[in-house]
């Protein structure tokens, strides 16, 4: 399932990679009347602007609508968006259809990360998050070639193709979306017990509803839920404020990923290698080559995160992305372009590694349950602004300040690597419901509540509702097996039974 979500942050890669090649497609400047850097850069962030705003709105639409329908919503929108952009006629509609596939992005990797930190096991989430990166990235790549591919067809077709090929993919996600199971913490979070229950024998016990393990994680999950319900719910500036430094690693992971100085590369690449001395088609390729090292590198992270832990890969990345922004800029300077494509390479492996997928992994795995949506919600808006902000500004000034714009970048990572060893905790192989013990903030002890508990919550958690608020005495039900015998068969895993 993780694999399959992974097509939510595919088509955010793709997104990444398409337009950084079309801009210098001879056919899209002469059909779009040479586009000036400014105008690029405001046709390329306003993908930005539509994520920030459903990344907001995330919190509310993850929580009610539960996580299968945000991915189908999503999908929805990021095929709506590449209609328009596939026949648009001035900038202005291709902008416009930039903005509705962004406010598809902003929901698919608001999701995704969620959805896979919520179906993962404490020894697999590293893995799986990493591997949810490389779609990332493999989006990333295909779109490059691709457009390498189309850059030999002579005529406005060069750049349509890509831009229709987003309407394909998103419709891909749209149908699988149907094949997915629900979050099962989203699941007992809404009081679909028996589903829940059935989907964590499904994740984790080879779909015995009746093993241990899945009662046992049931009983877990289930238990942080009503506490939370006691605690009250949060809304965005209360998560905020109740979960100070949760929420300051979950925005900071994001702010510091974008300002380290991947979107420079990965919307902007070939103008990168055109500055350093490469022209026209050999500039695409070595984008291609060098988003496939960039591939490549994404691999690493899938055992390293859970053996080395997620703070060393950060700082080991920082280094590594700083040293080489540095020596991107000194090349640049003297038109080496060989070994700009060489140090573009090696930043690319070291963010691969390193802030590409931890930095999307730990927002999600630090933040409690109850504040998962709000949490991410704001961590995905930092990303989309950060994003803009690069993306408006990238193409400006590396017009203006050309090489000088790497050192910029540099300062930021170095900056980064100091944040991580001293704000940041070590997350691996702990669960979600363990991360408390490494803030002690009072997720699972009682805090103020922004509401009292009903009469039925204070029954069900065995407490006087009469009497002040203090550790309630929680008793789990696990529900009646015999309502749940009826979904399973003696092939629980096939397609059949997922559908049921």
């Amino acid at each position: 399932m993780s694999v399959f979500v992974s097509i939510c942050v595919f088509l955010f890669g793709y997104d990444q990679g398409y337009f950084s090649s079309i801009i210098v497609n001879p056919h899209f400047k002469l059909e779009f009347n040479d586009p000036s850097a400014l105008q690029i850069g405001t046709v390329v962030a306003i993908l930005e602007i539509g994520a920030l705003l459903t990344s907001l709105s995330l919190t509310h639409i993850a929580e009610r609508r539960g996580r299968r329908r945000t991915t189908r919503l999503g999908a929805l929108l990021f095929s709506l968006g590449g209609l328009v952009q596939t026949f648009a006629w001035n900038l202005t509609i291709l902008g416009l259809g930039r903005f509705v596939s962004g406010m598809g992005v902003g929901l698919l990797s608001g999701t995704a990360p969620m959805y896979m930190i919520e179906i993962s096991g404490a020894d697999q989430r590293g893995f799986l998050g990493c591997v949810q990166f490389t779609g990332n990235i493999l989006g990333y790549s295909s779109s490059i070639w691709l457009d390498y591919a189309c850059s030999y067809i002579d005529g406005n077709l060069s750049f349509r193709i890509p831009l229709a090929s987003q309407v394909f993919f998103g419709l891909i996600l749209w149908l699988g979306s149907y094949l997915l199971v629900e979050s099962p913490r989203w699941l007992l979070e809404h009081d679909h017990d028996e589903e829940g229950l059935v989907v964590l024998a499904d994740l984790f016990a080879n779909g015995e509803v009746h093993s241990p393990i899945a009662i046992q994680e049931f009983s877990s999950i289930k238990e942080n839920v009503i506490l939370n319900r006691f605690q009250g719910k949060l809304d965005l500036w209360s998560t905020v404020i109740t979960y100070p430094h949760r929420v300051f690693i979950a925005c900071s992971a994001q702010f510091f990923a974008q300002f380290n100085g991947i979107n420079v590369i990965s919307y902007y690449a070939p103008l990168v290698f055109e500055n350093a001395g490469w022209e026209g088609r050999d500039a695409l390729k070595m984008t291609g080559l060098n988003s496939i090292i960039y591939l490549i590198s994404t691999l690493i992270p899938w055992k390293l995160s859970e053996s080395w832990g997620r703070k060393p890969l950060l700082i080991f990345g920082g280094t590594g992305m700083g040293i080489s922004l540095i020596l991107i800029s000194i090349t640049s300077l003297l038109k080496h372009s060989k070994l700009v494509v060489l140090f573009v390479s090696v930043y690319n492996s070291m963010f691969g590694i390193s802030w590409g997928p931890i930095g999307w992994l730990i927002g999600p795995e630090v933040l409690p349950n109850k504040a998962r949506s709000g949490g991410s919600s704001l961590a995905t808006a930092t990303n989309w602004i950060s994003n803009f902000i690069v993306g408006q500004l990238a193409p400006i000034l590396l017009e203006k300040i050309q090489w000088r714009l790497y050192l910029i970048h540099s300062i930021s990572c170095f900056t980064s690597m100091c944040v991580v060893y001293f704000v940041y905790p070590e997350t691996k192989g702990l669960s979600l419901e363990e991360m408390e013990s490494l803030f002690n903030d009072g997720t699972s002890s009682m805090t103020k509540s922004s509401r009292a508990p009903s009469t039925v919550e204070s029954a069900t958690l065995g407490i006087d509702p009469m009497q002040p608020p203090q550790e309630p005495n929680i008793n789990v039900q696990v529900p009646s097996l015999k309502s749940i015998h009826k979904f399973k068969t003696d092939d629980s895993r096939s397609i059949k039974s997922w559908v049921a």
